[in-house]
C-alpha cells in the first residue's frame, strides 16, 4: 500500500511495518500531506522484503506483530550490509514498557513512540531524526562542518563517520549526533536532559534514561575499554562530560 497526495517535489520514501492496517492508512494519509510516500508492510517478513525495494529514508516499526516482532526486525536491519543497516528507525510500542524501549534502543532504534500517538508527534519525531541524519526530509539542509579531532578519534560531520586510529566505528544516526553534540561541548559537564535537548531540540521526560543506553553503545564503539572510559566520562549524580584532551 502506498499513499501520496503531495504535489511538490519528489516525495520522500518511508517504510511502515505495522500489522494494524487502519493505523497504517491513517499515518500514510497524514504524512502524504507533508511530502512523504509510505509503503506499508503488514508484518516483519514482508517489511524486510520491502526494505531493499523501497530504499526508505526512515522506517516506522511496530514492536508487537505476528511472526517476527519489531525487536527482531530491528536486529536484522542493523545486521544488513552497507548503508541499509543505518536507516533511521522509529519504533512504535503499544504499552510504552521501559524495558521494551531500552531493548529497542540497544538493538539500534533511533527513537520510540508509545501508542496511542498523535500523527503530528510522529511527524515531529521523524523530522528530528531525519534532520540529524542531514538528508531525506523535505526542505532539509545539511550543515557543512570540519572534522573534529580528539587524539586518535576523528568525527567527520560532513561524511557522518567516526574513526578511532583510522578504524571505522559503527553508530546509529542518533548516536552519531549525540556524540557530535557532546564533542561540541567538550570539557563541559552535561546533564542527561541537556544532552538530549541538544540533539533533539525539545524537552524530554526528566526520568527518561534512554541516554544511558546510547552512551553505553557509543562507548563500546569508541573506547579502548568501555568499562574504563577515557573519552566520555560519567560525573556521578550529574551526567557526562566529553574529555577535551584524549589520546
Amino acid at each position: 500500500m502506498k499513499s501520496s497526495r503531495y504535489t511538490g517535489a519528489m516525495p520522500t520514501p518511508l517504510l511502515m511495518i505495522e500489522d494494524d492496517a487502519r493505523l497504517a492508512q491513517m499515518v500514510s494519509d497524514y504524512l502524504a500531506q507533508s511530502g512523504f510516500e509510505v509503503t506499508h508492510a503488514p508484518d516483519g517478513e514482508q517489511g524486510l522484503e520491502q526494505l531493499p525495494l523501497v530504499q526508505p529514508e526512515l522506517v516506522i516499526l511496530d514492536l508487537m506483530m505476528p511472526g517476527i516482532d519489531g525487536l527482531e526486525v530491528c536486529r536484522r536491519i542493523r545486521a544488513l550490509p552497507g548503508d541499509t543497516a543505518r536507516v533511521p528507525i522509529i519504533m512504535l510500542t503499544a504499552k510504552g514498557d521501559p524495558m521494551d524501549r531500552i531493548i529497542g534502543l540497544e538493538l539500534g532504534a533511533d527513537d520510540y513512540l508509545p501508542k496511542p500517538f498523535e500523527p503530528r508527534e510522529l511527524l515531529a519525531r521523524m523530522r528530528a531524526v531525519m534532520r540529524r541524519r542531514g538528508e531525506g526530509a523535505p526542505g532539509s539542509v545539511q550543515r557543512s562542518t570540519p572534522v573534529m579531532r580528539f587524539g586518535s578519534l576523528e568525527i567527520d560531520r560532513d561524511a557522518r563517520t567516526v574513526t578511532v586510529g583510522g578504524n571505522a566505528c559503527e553508530l546509529t544516526s542518533y548516536q552519531f549526533d549525540l556524540l557530535v553534540a557532546m564533542a561540541e561541548r567538550a570539557g563541559r559537564v552535561l546533564t542527561r536532559d541537556q544532552i538530549m535537548e541538544a540533539v533533539r531540540g525539545r524537552e524530554l521526560e526528566a526520568f527518561d534514561r534512554s541516554i544511558d543506553v546510547h552512551i553505553g553503545r557509543i562507548r563500546n564503539a569508541i573506547e579502548a575499554d568501555s568499562k574504563e572510559p577515557r573519552r566520555i566520562l560519567t560525573v556521578r549524580g550529574v551526567g557526562y562530560v566529553f574529555a577535551r584532551q584524549q589520546e
